[in-house]
């Protein structure tokens, strides 16, 4: 699996943490920053990530911010991603079975390191489930192909 990984200057050290959990398991990272500790603008992370997913570069995105608001909100404009959202195993399960979440959004100042790695490999590990869920994913499709 190729993951498209961005943070900004809030998420970058999470960001960090994570990108050795995923290669620890093995998994191609591809980096697009911010490596240094100014302040930058999370949108264009958020952008160059979901591209990455959107254009087939990368399978799945991860992207991480002080919050994760605004790298969804950021992300989920770009056609093609399903940005989310999440705060535990739970919702990464739950965004995975029923939502088919291509990017997970991680927020450092609420999520320890502990619990967004565990977010994280439930999030990689969880499959989409289809059936009923697979009929609402083509209608959120539709909503973007209306809008373009």
């Amino acid at each position: 699996m190729r993951i498209a990984v961005g943070a900004d200057h809030a998420g970058r050290e999470l960001k960090d943490r994570l990108v050795a959990f995923l290669k620890d398991r093995h998994l191609e990272v591809s980096d697009y920053g911010a490596s240094g500790e100014g302040s930058v603008d999370y949108p264009d992370f958020a952008e160059a990530v979901a591209e990455a997913v959107a254009q087939g570069k990368a399978d799945r995105g991860l992207l991480i911010c002080g919050t994760g608001i605004g790298m969804s909100i950021a992300a989920n404009k770009v056609p093609g991603v399903r940005a989310a959202l999440c705060h535990d195993a739970y919702t990464a399960r739950m965004s995975r079975m029923h939502n088919d979440a291509n990017v997970l959004t991680l927020g450092a100042w609420v999520v320890g390191q502990g619990v967004a790695q565990e977010t994280l490999a439930v999030w990689l590990d969880t499959p989409f489930e289809g059936g009923r869920h697979q009929r609402r994913i083509e209608k959120i499709l539709r909503l973007e192909q209306n809008r373009s």
